[in-house]
């Protein structure tokens, strides 16, 4: 998708796709790094999943962002949500919902090396 497009779209939109492109992103560092069972996968994806988990992690790379990723970052964390979060803080929330919308922008523009990037450190984490 071209990058003005993908910039005009909703944040909560593309905080839509950033959930989906994470958690496989995610799921994938998993698999490569380990051999675990199904059951082991899923509680350990789950913690780096949730808004907990995303809000700690954008404290770690929130500083790398390019001034088009704030904007589309900032927009995230503002936009009217039609949804609340059951087991985080309203918070934690709005910062995952941010970076959840970076990490959409990010996929839908198919820049997969900055995403790499900017995820590295969860990669680190999850091999840890």
């Amino acid at each position: 998708m071209e990058e003005e497009k993908a910039r005009r779209l909703n944040p909560v939109v593309l905080a839509f796709i950033g959930d989906a492109a994470y958690s496989l992103y995610i799921r994938e560092k998993l698999v490569f790094a380990s051999d675990y069972k199904t059951g082991t996968l899923q509680k350990l994806s789950s913690a780096s999943v949730s808004a907990k988990g995303q809000a700690a992690l954008l404290k770690n790379i929130e500083a790398k962002f390019t001034d088009t990723e704030r904007e589309i970052f900032l927009r995230g964390r503002n936009a009217k949500k039609p949804t609340k979060s059951k087991n985080a803080t309203v918070a934690e929330y709005n910062l995952s919902t941010g970076f959840e919308a970076v990490v959409g922008y990010l996929y839908l523009t198919g820049a997969y090396a900055r995403l790499d990037d900017l995820l590295s450190e969860e990669q680190d984490e999850v091999r840890g």
